[in-house]
């Protein structure tokens, strides 16, 4: 009987073409992991580079509308805030356009004539509350108590501030900054607010009716709002009569709303496309008729700095009524409850 002796041969090695073979697959497999791996950091970045503009906007707006409800705030405990002549009194509401103003100077008297991207400034202006410091129950766009005026003499001038405006940091990162007057120290100064805000613009809603209707006619800027009031024909004998005619007619005391639109940027580079984009701040509309008056509410991405173009951009937008209303009777020259 013949027996079969089966043997199995192991492999000694591999040709070179089944090496080469081996070395392609394993690349393939490691430039796929690679570039499965970078497009999901590139994802993820962007993503939290978008929610960190969500979150930046979301806070920035909240800041300011609270604000702008604030404005025009009076105390009516008469026993602990002296009261003034609201029809004569300053207006609640103030601004310029693309204009900025220092951390350091009294309120907002002396503007410095440039700003980021054409950046505006907003001014509210309200009572406190309580004695020395303040109670806690009026507080500026800082968070600091606002006490209420001690003088009836002086309590116009008394008033809260809450002023926005943008400016770079020391790195170079623009930052919207609310400034304020602190009465402990009896100086002003400026906090950040949020970083990364490239163009912070402010529309008014004005009621021009009279009697006034409580309905917004017209959304004008700071400079079409202080040319309004340069053509009022004012009446006193003096300076301080004119001062008070003024107040009682301005232009300023008819802001209804207010709007307020942002450009927001990331603090990181995630951007993959190099499209260079322009940016209305208030929408396509406004942009093709006032954009050329109305400079910093039209951005073009191809003018901001190099370093930053791969930055995710995004327009943030708000419009906020204006509670504490005074509207002025042209016929008394004093305040009328809001319709």
């Amino acid at each position: 009987m013949t027996s079969i002796i089966l043997r199995v041969r192991t492999q000694q090695g591999v040709t070179i073409v089944e090496l080469l073979v081996s070395i392609a697959i394993g690349l393939l497999v490691v430039l796929s992991a690679t570039g499965l791996v970078a497009s999901t950091k590139t994802l993820f970045q962007a993503q939290t580079e978008g929610k960190e503009t969500q979150d930046t906007a979301r806070f920035a707006l909240d800041n300011i509308a609270a604000s702008i409800r604030q404005a025009g705030y009076v105390n009516y405990d008469f026993n602990n805030s002296p009261q003034i002549t609201p029809s004569t009194a300053s207006a609640d509401i103030a601004g310029f356009d693309a204009n900025s103003v220092s951390a350091t100077s009294t309120d907002i008297s002396t503007p410095l004539g440039t700003a980021v991207n054409f950046s505006d400034v907003l001014a509210v202006r309200f009572f406190g509350s309580g004695t020395g410091a303040g109670d806690g129950v009026v507080t500026n766009c800082a968070g600091f108590p606002v006490p209420a005026p001690t003088s009836a003499s002086t309590a116009d001038q008394d008033r809260g501030w809450s002023i926005y405006y943008v400016a770079n940091d020391a790195n170079g990162e623009p930052e919207l900054l609310c400034k304020y007057y602190n009465p402990v120290s009896g100086k002003w100064s400026a906090q950040s607010i949020v970083k990364g805000v490239e163009s912070f613009q402010v529309l008014y809603g004005i009621d021009r009716s009279d009697p006034p209707d409580g309905t917004v006619n017209q959304y004008l800027n700071a400079t079409a709002l202080n040319a309004l009031d340069a053509g009022i024909v004012l009446s006193g004998t003096n300076a301080q009569e004119r001062a008070q005619d003024l107040n009682r007619k301005t232009f300023w005391k008819k802001v209804s709303t207010i709007k307020i639109a942002m450009l927001v940027r990331g603090s990181q580079n995630a951007r993959t496309d190099t499209t260079s984009s322009k940016y209305d701040l208030f929408g396509t509309d406004y942009a093709s008729v006032n954009g050329g008056n109305d400079k910093g509410t039209t951005i073009q991405e191809s003018q901001l700095p190099a370093q930053t173009l791969n930055r995710i951009r995004k327009i943030y937008a708000a419009t906020v009524q204006v509670r504490n209303l005074c509207y002025i009777d042209s016929t008394r020259g004093t305040c009328v409850p809001p319709p």
